[in-house]
């Protein structure tokens, strides 16, 4: 199950050719130092990947070409990894390793294929999603350990040092700031400045939402979304089960359909004889206050177990928009409507819990949770990060609230072995300006979604935004490291961040975090952070 993202692209060719020319030379250089061991890597992958095909599509299956495999498993192999970031003559990688100017020309011929997340010109930390959905096709997996061999050692601390502090030390970062720089494939730390404070992290936040999720429930995970039958009293109850992305659209594109729910609820109840019910909705899956405490924003609805489209009042599908007030309610409400096109007569809907005596009609399930972690990161979509907040604190045995969902996801860090030692998580998505995080634990974190050992956190990499080409970061590195950098904004009045990862001149993959407070002008503190992190790019400090 994917996120659309064709249309859109074709708004960054421009974009590739000057890219391809900065990252074609890494990517020579850290092919040849691999080559040798590449091929045998292909050798064994190859049923694999041959089995994946002909499990999603016979025709992709006969189509498939080693060579390709081969090259995509190069480029990731050789710290080019998190393949989405990477950009070649052919255009950037998407997050499973197949290059997106080939989707792109897929999508020119009419056909389908191809995975990535949605970006729009809408650079706020929660940009827009458009176009239309394609379906998965099989490609080379990303590795995302560096193997050695002809790739230089990790950067100087020293060198680092000299790079950076300067590019820190600036007054757009305002009056305290602090950063960390790690070796993913080792996970050493290579670079420290107040690494240990805890400031706050905004929407880099999330980075941490998302790996809690997916430790809790791993990434295969789907949301639920069901209606079921009270026998004795003829009340149908819609019971929410969590997922904000259930869609009422007549275009599900891959999304739990509320229609199709209807479609199929409505089909049982004509098999009962039933055509008159009493309706009512189930949210108790969650508990507590369901706004938010920075008070009704157009950044987030109500957090609520049942809502469709997010609750938002017109069409977009992310980024700011009014909400409802009763998220359930409104579900409820275009559950109705739909009933009705069927023939099934309901009162107007009220709340409610199902019993265990209520037989189940249907149900709609969300794509796996990694595809929901990903949306979430790329969009910086703030629904989705409360949602799978919550989602952690039931898997976790905790409240579903704001604080059992903060207890749950520091819990789950923890067990990590992670330093959360000052991370303070008042809620999932970062808009609570009591959240603490350190730059320590921000590339710890990216480091441990890397360990070829904790596959079930691989989507808090992949659905990182890519420089210069998707979500928040869609207009920013256009002059400078697009493509190669992947990093998670945060953006609050006063406060900047950036964290993510990035390969640098000799092929080797970094994670990096900067916080940043006190700032005065967030454009300016944007544009510093970029330089940072183009520097590190850059940066042949071995």
């Amino acid at each position: 199950m994917v996120v659309p993202e064709l249309r859109p692209w074709r708004a960054a060719r421009p974009h590739v050719t000057r890219v391809a020319s900065a990252v074609r030379p890494r990517l020579a250089r850290a092919a040849d130092a691999v080559g040798p061991r590449l091929a045998r890597a292909a050798t064994a992958a190859k049923p694999r990947v041959v089995r994946l095909a002909r499990a999603v599509s016979p025709q992709a299956a006969r189509t498939y070409k080693p060579k390709t495999w081969q090259y995509t498993a190069g480029a990731a192999t050789a710290g080019l990894a998190l393949a989405a970031g990477v950009v070649t003559s052919a255009g950037p990688w998407d997050s499973t390793g197949q290059r997106t100017a080939e989707r792109d020309w897929a999508a020119a011929q009419e056909r389908t294929g191809g995975t990535d997340h949605g970006r729009n010109a809408d650079t706020s930390d929660s940009a827009d999603t458009a176009g239309d959905a394609p379906r998965p096709a099989p490609s080379a997996a990303s590795v995302l350990t560096g193997l050695g061999g002809g790739v230089k050692s990790a950067p100087n601390g020293k060198a680092l040092a000299a790079l950076l502090g300067p590019l820190l030390d600036v007054p757009e970062l305002g009056t305290r700031r602090t950063a960390a720089i790690v070796d993913v494939a080792t996970g050493k730390r290579l670079y420290g400045d107040g690494a240990a404070e805890p400031l706050i992290p905004a929407s880099t936040t999330k980075i941490a939402t998302a790996a809690a999720a997916l430790a809790a429930l791993g990434p295969d995970h789907r949301l639920t979304t069901r209606a079921a039958l009270e026998l004795d009293t003829k009340e149908l109850v819609l019971v929410g089960g969590g997922d904000p992305t259930l869609t009422a659209r007549k275009e599900a594109d891959g999304w739990a359909s509320l229609r199709e729910l209807a479609d199929e609820t409505a089909a049982a109840l004509k098999k009962r004889n039933v055509r008159q019910v009493t309706l009512s909705y189930d949210k108790t899956l969650y508990a507590g206050p369901e706004l938010h405490p920075i008070g009704v924003n157009d950044n987030l609805a109500p957090v609520s177990a049942l809502m469709a489209d997010e609750a938002r009042t017109d069409d977009s599908t992310s980024g700011p928009a009014p909400r409802v007030t009763d998220p359930a309610k409104d579900a409820a409400a275009r559950f109705a409507t739909f009933l009705a096109d069927h023939g099934i007569k309901t009162t107007s809907p009220g709340p409610s819990k199902a019993t265990n005596r209520a037989q189940p009609l249907a149900e709609v399930s969300s794509p796996p949770l990694s595809t929901l972690v990903e949306r979430m990161l790329t969009n910086s979509d703030n629904d989705i990060a409360e949602a799978l907040a919550r989602q952690t604190a039931v898997a976790s045995g905790q409240r579903a609230d704001f604080d059992g969902a903060g207890e749950a996801i520091r819990a789950r860090l923890k067990k990590l072995g992670l330093p959360v030692s000052g991370a303070a998580f008042k809620d999932g998505s970062g808009l609570n300006r009591d959240d603490r995080l350190t730059a320590d634990l921000l590339t710890s974190l990216l480091a441990k979604a890397a360990d070829p050992t904790r596959p079930q956190l691989r989507a808090t990499l992949t659905g990182l935004p890519v420089a210069g080409f998707t979500g928040t970061l869609t207009s920013r590195y256009t002059d400078g490291a697009a493509g190669v950098v992947r990093a998670k904004t945060g953006t609050l009045t006063g406060v900047n961040a950036l964290a993510g990862t990035v390969v640098d001149q000799d092929g080797r993959l970094l994670a990096f975090a900067f916080l940043a407070t006190d700032t005065t002008d967030p454009t300016a503190a944007q544009s510093a952070l970029d330089r940072t992190a183009t520097a590190l790019s850059a940066c042949g400090c071995g």
